[in-house]
């Protein structure tokens, strides 16, 4: 009897950390580190986010990488244009999240795209639009920025894109380890 309440406490314990490590916390953060702009050949597509799971107001948690978000100002030649931050599900399947910022004009977002990530945890793809508009709201121009990269668990990972750049940040939920936004902001001085 003792063993088998032991098997079942030993049991717990372990979903319990597999339920915990299924959620991810991705914060990503996309920025102008030049005046110019590089438009792409056609403005974006008005299905941009296609099949993508959009992040729900529900998904979004507090940005940690604020103090980054800080030394990216205009007066150090930088613009942050997207930074936002979300909890997702994550059931080793590849799957696509829809991020957007700003208001909505005739199906578009000033800024708009999708993440796709990949079964083995380690790839994202990132597929944005940074739109411009008319003054009558209509679809001007689009910036595209299109980038499969290997992300490092719990690390901040930089992404260098021409005139953008991203950072971007997935940490396993329910781990004791923790990286402190203090330590990630002297690694980019």
């Amino acid at each position: 009897m003792r063993y088998l309440i032991h098997l079942a406490l030993l049991l717990a314990l372990c979903s319990t950390q597999a339920m915990a490590s299924s959620e991810q916390l991705v914060e990503l953060m996309v920025f102008r580190q030049s005046a110019d702009s590089l438009q792409a050949s056609r403005v974006a597509p008005d299905n941009w986010a296609d099949a993508a799971t959009p992040v729900t107001r529900a998904m979004q948690r507090s940005t940690q990488l604020d103090l980054l978000a800080k030394k990216l100002i205009p007066e150090n030649g930088y613009q942050v244009v997207l930074h936002t931050a979300w909890l997702q599900n994550n059931d080793n399947a590849s799957f696509s999240m829809a991020v957007h910022a700003g208001d909505k004009h005739f199906a578009h977002y000033p800024i708009e795209g999708t993440l796709t990530f990949a079964k083995d945890r380690n790839t994202v793809q990132l597929d944005l639009w940074i739109n411009q508009f008319n003054s009558d709201k209509t679809l001007r121009s689009s910036e595209r920025f299109k980038q499969k990269i290997r992300i490092a668990h719990d690390q901040v990972t930089f992404i260098d894109h021409s005139t953008l750049g991203a950072l971007i940040r997935i940490q396993t939920q329910g781990t004791t380890q923790a990286v402190s936004p203090h330590r990630n902001a002297e690694d980019f001085e």
